[in-house]
């Protein structure tokens, strides 16, 4: 499954990424617990190119699953990364999400220069519920492997 958005730098646009994305992985049947992991740190990666880019216009959001990883990139043409404060502070109400992006999936990594803007990978191995469409169709193959 591949996938790709372009969308307005407004916060509307965030819960629209997250109903596509959500939409879909539920759909394959990735548990919710993942399927959480996955939205908070989409969320965030989106709200920060929503905030820090300093371009006009839009971002876009493509990702794709394939062998079982959840793979999103989160790209802006903004003037790329600034300096983050080393310790925001207790009560700072933001800074704290490339951490929180990162205790959520199992790679992260940022790509920004100041020609070509920002773009944010997230990358997730998927965890499927129990009923998911991909586990009975693995159930089915199995007999057949050996």
């Amino acid at each position: 499954m591949r996938f790709s958005l372009a969308l307005p730098r407004e916060a509307l646009s965030i819960p629209v990424i997250r109903r596509v994305v959500g939409d879909a992985l539920r759909g394959l049947g990735v548990s919710e617990d993942c399927v959480a992991d996955i939205l908070v740190a989409a969320s965030e990666a989106c709200t920060n190119a929503i905030q820090h880019a300093r371009a006009s216009g839009a971002y876009e959001v493509a990702g794709h699953i394939d062998e079982g990883v959840c793979v999103l990139k989160i790209m802006d043409w903004g003037r790329g990364l600034r300096p983050a404060p080393q310790d925001p502070g207790v009560l700072s109400e933001s800074g704290r999400g490339i951490k929180i992006m990162r205790a959520l999936v199992d790679d992260l990594s940022i790509d920004s220069s100041p020609d070509r803007g920002t773009v944010v990978h997230l990358q997730k191995r998927l965890t499927w519920r129990d009923e998911a469409l991909v586990r009975r169709l693995e159930r089915r193959l199995m007999p057949s492997a050996g």
